[in-house]
């Protein structure tokens, strides 16, 4: 069944600005659609105009009036006077209404008088719809969202106004998910999420039975989400059906199709204009009016657009001045922490690090591990706690901080490359500005007032420019569309110098890396390979891990010698962080298998004492106590249930 569709859809700006030129497409129930294209194609806009947030200038559009719409902005929207929690309740504010008006018809119903029944009545249809949509269950739901999404409990009374623009990115899409809409447009809702965070969200959305349209720069996330792509350009929208790999294979193989086509023309043009000039300097008059024929013939034509015209392709290559020696950083026992006393912090410990010339490092881990502050600890800008760093002979850092907190805005973008390159005339600097996209009377825009991408771009060119050997990379892809990102990636590809880069984009750490390493609370782990090498490895330890727990409690001993993994190729350091890992493994369990014995024998103890109850005369006659005691029952039969559930996946 079709709920989304567009005819001839059609949208400018300041009367001139085509960006959406006679757009047509159907989307039907359940599908799940990526929508793709350089930054300021028109893709946001094609998503706020199906949400009803922006008027089309033509054509027309359509959205199943009796479903439910879910926005995602990339600009959240929030009372930033209201706390975490406060807001994500507002999305269940019926419930607290529900509950009241069930507490007064109870009491009404307890009451002797012609109003009881009806009380008693009315109470069990509310009750009933209650929990049909979910009022028993909704602040567990409200729970497990918020920590899929890296909110915790500690920080449920925080203020909107002071949580960081990656949080408020990650509540305004938990608060999404909790409001269960039957469309879900998501605009980047990748921004801003962790490796872990990522994944979780892609198998929500893989579970996920409604429909969805999702703007996203993020390739690999696409693989994994969508089954067609809708690509803008030029205004116009292409269709593949197939996810982020089929699409660009087929595009690929269309712009080549296109490109042969575009060429015949282009020669078969360059033969009919040498015909007419040739017909011309023979001064016949029949030859002049072959000649006029064919010009004739030529005006009428309908000729093709190069393929890769109509807008610019970033033009980007690192070089560096000079080499820099072998070994080009080397830190042992590296620690961070924060505050003093009770209110001391402590980020990572025990990081030892080697970095040899020409190698391109990722690191990875999870929001608030500490990243950032590894690599300006290892570029010299923050003091470790413990441990020392020591840069090579030569090693010139080169700095992109995700943020571009080191562009000043309040220069032009011309400006701002004359203050660090005052040798350059303004005419190179405006070539080279050229080839990063900024063209015309763009190279005097303010940089505050400057788009992120446009931002990446130059933080980007002045790195390109500095000819550093070690380039200290911090989410470089973040603001980037996808294909800047291939241009960029081609150029760290050819870059002769060493690379050491925080990246939660996995299509990227699936093709830069030499090795990642993933920073933890208790160290780096290092990783000889690319990202789903990662994943695999990864894998095969927390395997290993369970293996060895289960051997234990079947061996009924504590001691590890007796059930020890087979580790393979494991490294010393790899079975260090396995033990502990095992162990700390280990000792959750138990945890948690204590706490459900004593959660199954408080529950045991209250059914019987409530089947005792309902055997004493005074409450078999009380219909109201009856139905509270039966349904309490219920309840604790169903959360019996679940512990025993627990407690015996646990034994296994």
């Amino acid at each position: 069944m079709i709920v989304i569709s567009a005819n001839n859809l059609t949208k400018e700006y300041d009367g001139s600005n085509l960006v959406l030129d006679k757009v047509s497409f159907a989307v039907n129930g359940g599908e799940r659609i990526g929508i793709i294209g350089i930054n300021g194609a028109g893709k946001t806009t094609l998503l706020r105009m199906l949400a009803g947030q922006l008027p089309h200038d033509g054509g027309d559009f359509f959205v199943s009036s009796d479903l439910k719409i879910g926005y995602l902005e990339q600009d959240g929207g929030f009372d930033s006077q209201r706390t975490v929690i406060e807001e994500v309740r507002k999305i269940f504010e019926h419930f607290p209404e529900m509950e009241k008006e069930m507490e007064q018809l109870l009491a009404a119903a307890g009451e002797e008088g012609e109003g009881q029944h009806a009380a008693l009545t009315r109470y069990e249809q509310i009750r009933d719809r209650y929990e049909r949509m979910g009022g028993y269950m909704y602040e567990s739901e409200i729970r497990g969202i918020l920590s899929s999404m890296a909110f915790d409990e500690s920080m449920y009374n925080k203020k909107i106004s002071t949580l960081s623009g990656g949080e408020k990115t990650r509540l305004a899409l938990a608060m999404l998910l909790l409001e269960k809409p039957d469309i879900l447009f998501l605009d980047e809702p990748t921004n801003h999420l962790d490796i872990g965070t990522l994944k979780w969200l892609e198998q929500y959305l893989k579970g996920y039975r409604g429909t969805i349209m999702i703007v996203s720069h993020d390739r690999y996330f696409l693989n994994e989400t969508v089954n067609r792509i809708f690509e803008i350009e030029h205004g116009r929208l292409s269709i593949y059906e197939g996810n982020y790999d089929f699409y660009a294979e087929e595009r690929r193989n269309r712009r080549e199709v296109e490109m042969r086509h575009y060429e015949k023309q282009q020669k078969e043009l360059e033969r009919q204009e040498e015909m007419i000039r040739r017909f011309k300097q023979r001064g016949t008059e029949k030859l002049a009016k072959r000649a006029a024929s064919r010009e004739k013939r030529l005006s009428a034509m309908d000729l093709m657009e190069r393929p890769d015209a109509g807008h610019g392709k970033l033009k980007l290559n690192f070089r560096q001045n000079f080499q820099s020696g072998k070994d080009v950083l080397q830190a042992e026992d590296l620690s961070k922490s924060f505050g003093y006393g009770m209110n001391r912090v402590e980020l990572f410990r025990n990081v030892s690090i080697d970095v040899k010339r020409g190698e391109r490092v990722c690191i990875v881990g999870a929001n608030g591990i500490g990243k950032t502050t590894l690599i300006r600890m290892l570029m010299g800008d923050l003091v470790s706690t413990t441990g020392h760093i020591r840069a090579g002979h030569n090693v010139q850092f080169g700095y992109y901080d995700q943020g571009q907190q080191l562009l000043n805005d309040s220069n032009t973008v011309i400006g701002e490359l004359q203050d660090a390159y005052h040798l350059y005339s303004e005419g190179e600097l405006r070539n080279i500005l050229g080839r990063f996209l900024f063209r015309g009377d763009a190279v005097f825009q303010e940089i505050g007032d400057l788009s992120g991408g446009e931002r990446a771009r130059l933080a980007l060119l002045k790195l390109m420019m500095s000819g550093a050997n070690t380039l200290i990379l911090d989410e470089p892809t973040n603001h980037l569309d996808i294909e800047s990102k291939e241009v960029f990636e081609e150029a760290l590809l050819e870059f002769p110098g060493t690379c050491i880069i925080v990246s939660h984009d996995r299509y990227f750490l699936n093709r830069i890396p030499t090795r990642i390493m993933e920073l933890t609370s208790d160290g780096l782990v290092n990783y000889l390979g690319k990202y789903d090498y990662y994943v695999e490895k990864k894998q095969q330890l927390i395997e290993s891990g369970s293996k060895y727990v289960a051997s234990l409690a079947k061996a009924g001993s504590g001691d590890p010698a007796q059930a020890e993994p087979e580790s393979g190729q494991l490294s010393a350091a790899e079975e260090r962080k396995l033990k502990k890992e095992r162990e700390a493994e280990e000792r959750r369990l138990n945890r948690r298998k204590e706490a459900l014995e004593k959660e199954i024998q408080r529950l045991e103890e209250e059914i019987e004492s409530i089947n005792e109850e309902l055997m004493k005369p005074d409450v078999m006659t009380d219909h109201e106590r009856l139905r509270s005691l039966s349904d309490k029952m219920e309840e604790d039969k169903a959360a019996l249930d679940a512990s025993y559930e627990q407690w015996l996946e646990l034994q296994e």
